[in-house]
């Protein structure tokens, strides 16, 4: 046209310059520009202003797009809503409504496209504004009678992206005129809103008013019956599919099915979906990985990962990597773990939220704590998976302490919500709130340290916002109440569980065991028998038995726990399992019939693996000074697990209980040459709001002085009421005085003390202790209790000693 000489005019320019912005070409756009000045129609021409702002706008370049606009003499209509669509293409939300209001000054009456961009930028502020907003756009809608079916579909939307799904769906069923997006629209917006039964119900009433379902519809509907584990009505949605020919070319509705099937744990066939899709996208590739990961098929997720990157030439995201380094972590056959945060280097993937959650998990698995604490600490924005994937890695090395810190420290800093591009958050800011996961994280925190008041504070809080009922989370205080010696509050809580699962029974049988009570587990085991019988999913596992071997171990029902476990197979359906063997070897063991425990281990099958059972025996040997036996079972031990240092130490003590100095030096000089430490003895005890912590010999609490002055003090009174320290807990060749002197620096002594000390009488002293209580503590705590009137519980690494009136529940059976 130029080349014949003939000069474009105001009809031309927006047909040409529709044309750019559908290429998206921005040079070819400036070039076309610069062809509008030429020819003198920039300011002159309303249309060809229009279409300028336009293209700018598509093409990504919002100045020029600005500077377009405020030079125009005159806007219509179409000026504002081009210039309102580009500010929401480039995310400038409250620009947008900015303008929106503007228009109203200029004097122009919105379109149904103006209100659909507002609709838009209203669902992309935070609630509280966006709510405000949208009303009032929603309102001026109703006013003008603006109801065309695509801003009756971008309200919907935009109250849904709010969590105003009940608005969504007030909006809907006012509207006679839906369309396909408008039903597709509800079904995401119900789907992404976790109202997954309803989301399923308008996808049945859909069909039945005669609308056909596309792809689309499909890839909404489908995460409602993965999340509801619904497979069977996940099958016949396939199969629509498949008739509708809507899988082959559709990678969205692949990735959809791929994940039903995959959380329904029907991996084969969520693969066989991934293999039949034709045009494979990443969003496809990370749902077959991610399903693989989640079911721990982690071999077959690596291998999916390298063929994504090296054969198809895609590349990861940060979905790909927050789901691949989970299976990396997990993966034996993988060796170089760390190079997979380098990997997430390289891509510029570390600043993802997602991504750094991940790693953080990665390295605590790892027992690297300490990068994980410097990935945190790093991090921009923090969501609560942030902070509960960083408490989960404090409990998982033992570090309990850190963890229930962390959890004031999270209650004191404020939330991001809104995710920008990098996945940081935006300026809006509500508190943080522990969730289930971060409580059933917690609450083993506060059992293994027998933080009672804490392990209480956590269940108020659980109780006012309506989690203390939650199956995980009842079944943690069920296990936190037991394990700081509250049996009668671990049963009430129970009690009052609407729901129960097989944890929750195995939590609280293991519970009456560890408290000696072994009569009452075994009627809780046949309860839990009783209740399988018409609920398939309370039948006792193999955990449970587990359970009920150490409840009746503990209590010294021998005849009863072997009558279990030559029926669990048969009454049951529970195969004898490596670990049975071993809770039955110590059944017969702490009875003192050791001959017939190593009787049982010789009677395993080969296949199995009798580390457990071999150390259950050694530990009777140590009880019942069996030197013959223990010897043979220190042999195949330290065979299997040459770098377990308990192994050596009861070895070593066997030696030492039966005078045999000299082997017993021997067996703890190849411990050292080894490279294999002992665990220090460690207790702990909580007073006011903080828990304290005692190793062996310790002295570096600040009133450790005063202490040990107490324990020599309380030691003598103890004499005189006929107390005599068993020297023969201390397995070293020293004399007598030496050995009493050593006594008193045991840490649960030392706990003790300081409860005696700090604690107000008449107040039970709890103590927790890693390892097991010796004979002289459990003597001295029997008497302490008479001495001063005070009830003592301790809990060691088996079972739990209530001391009162100097006597013990356990009846010196342990």
């Amino acid at each position: 046209m130029t080349r014949s000489g003939i000069h474009p005019d105001n009809f031309a320019f927006p047909a040409v310059l529709k044309a750019v912005a559908a290429l998206h070409d921005l040079r070819l756009g400036q070039q076309v520009h610069a062809c509008v000045v030429k020819f003198g129609y920039e300011s002159g021409s309303v249309t060809v202003a229009n279409s300028l702002v336009n293209v700018y706008g598509k093409c990504g370049d919002i100045g020029d797009a600005y500077k377009v606009f405020d030079g125009m003499t005159e806007r219509d209509q179409v000026s504002w809503n081009s210039m309102i669509a580009a500010l929401c293409r480039f995310e400038e939300w409250e620009l947008a409504l900015e303008a929106f209001r503007k228009m109203f000054e200029d004097n122009v009456e919105p379109s149904s496209f103006t209100l659909v961009s507002a609709a838009l930028a209203c669902s992309n502020l935070d609630k509280r504004d966006g709510l405000r907003l949208g009303k009032q756009v929603h309102g001026y809608s109703v006013r003008m009678c603006e109801s065309k079916t695509f801003t009756v579909n971008a309200l919907m939307s935009m109250y849904a992206k709010l969590g105003m799904v009940g608005y969504s769906r007030g909006v809907f069923e006012l509207f006679e005129e839906c369309d396909l997006v408008s039903w597709n629209t509800m079904i995401s917006s119900l789907s992404q809103n976790d109202r997954f039964m309803e989301a399923l119900e308008f996808f049945r009433l859909m069909i039945l008013e005669g609308i056909r379902p596309d792809g689309v519809t499909i890839a909404s509907v489908l995460p409602a019956c993965s999340h509801l584990e619904m497979l069977e009505a996940g099958k016949e949605i396939h199969a629509y599919a498949l008739r509708a020919n809507e899988l082959t070319g559709n990678s969205y509705v692949g990735s959809a099915l791929v994940d039903m099937y995959c959380n329904c744990r029907e991996v084969e066939s969520g693969r066989r979906v991934f293999d039949a899709v034709m045009e494979r996208k990443v969003p496809l590739w990370n749902a077959m990985i991610t399903g693989y990961a989640q079911n721990e098929y982690d071999e077959e997720a690596l291998d999916l990962f390298l063929e994504m990157y090296a054969v198809s030439g895609l590349n990861p995201n940060a979905t790909t990597m927050s789901s691949i380094v989970p299976a990396c972590v997990r993966c034996e056959a993988f060796s170089g773990k760390e190079s997979i945060h380098a990997f997430v280097i390289k891509r510029s993937l570390e600043k993802n939220r997602y991504v750094q959650n991940a790693l953080m998990d990665m390295y605590s698995r790892m027992g690297r704590t300490g990068i994980s604490e410097t990935i945190f600490n790093s991090m921009e924005g923090k969501d609560i998976v942030s902070w509960n994937t960083m408490i989960t890695g404090y409990v998982i090395s033992g570090r309990h302490d850190d963890a229930l810190n962390l959890l004031y420290e999270m209650q004191r800093v404020e939330e991001n919500k809104n995710t920008d591009s990098t996945g940081y958050d935006d300026e809006r800011r509500v508190p943080l709130k522990p969730n289930t996961i971060t409580l059933m994280t917690l609450l083993p925190s506060c059992a293994v340290l027998s933080a009672l008041a804490k392990g209480k504070e956590i269940h108020a809080y659980a109780t006012r916002h309506l989690l203390a009922l939650d199956i995980a989370v009842g079944s943690a205080l069920v296990d936190m109440y037991a394990k700081c010696g509250c049996l009668d509050l671990s049963r009430a809580m129970f009690n009052q569980m609407p729901l129960k699962n097989v944890i929750t029974w195995n939590v609280l049988i293991m519970a009456y065991g560890m408290h000696g009570r072994g009569e009452e587990a075994l009627e809780l085991f046949k309860n839990m028998v009783d209740e399988g019988r018409w609920n398939k999913e309370l039948r006792p596992n193999e955990v449970t038995f587990i359970a009920i071997f150490a409840a009746c171990s503990h209590s010294g029902m021998v005849d009863e726990g072997l009558n279990l476990f030559h029926t669990m197979k048969q009454e049951h359906g529970i195969e004898p399992a490596p670990d049975h063997y071993a809770c039955v070897v110590d059944l017969l063991g702490r009875a003192g019939s050791v001959e017939r425990a190593y009787e049982i281990v010789k009677t395993m099958p080969s296949k199995f693996d009798k580390a457990g059972a071999w150390s259950s025996l050694l530990g009777a040997c140590r009880l019942h000074q069996n030197v013959e036996i223990g010897e043979i079972a220190a042999h195949h031990l330290l065979q299997l697990e040459p770098d377990v240092a308990s192994h050596y130490v009861l070895l070593s003590n066997i030696y030492s209980s039966s005078g045999l100095w000299e082997k017993a030096m021997d067996t703890r000089r190849k411990m050292k040459e080894m490279g294999v430490r002992k665990e220090p003895g460690c207790s702990w005890i909580e007073f006011e709001d903080e828990v304290h912590k005692f190793l062996a010999g310790d002295m570096s609490h600040p009133q450790s002085e005063q202490l040990h002055e107490y324990l020599e003090t309380l030691s003598e009174r103890m004499k005189k009421e006929g107390y005599v320290p068993d020297t023969s807990c201390v397995l070293h060749n020293v004399d007598e005085d030496e050995k009493e002197t050593l006594l008193c620096g045991h840490s649960e002594k030392l706990a003790m003390a300081f409860g005696l000390l700090n604690i107000r009488p008449g107040t039970t002293i709890r103590v927790a202790k890693n390892l097991r209580v010796c004979n002289d503590c459990h003597l001295a705590a029997k008497y302490i209790s008479k001495l001063l009137d005070r009830e003592i519980i301790l809990r060691d690494v088996r079972r739990f000693h209530h001391f009162s009136n100097g006597n013990c529940s356990c009846g010196d059976y342990w």
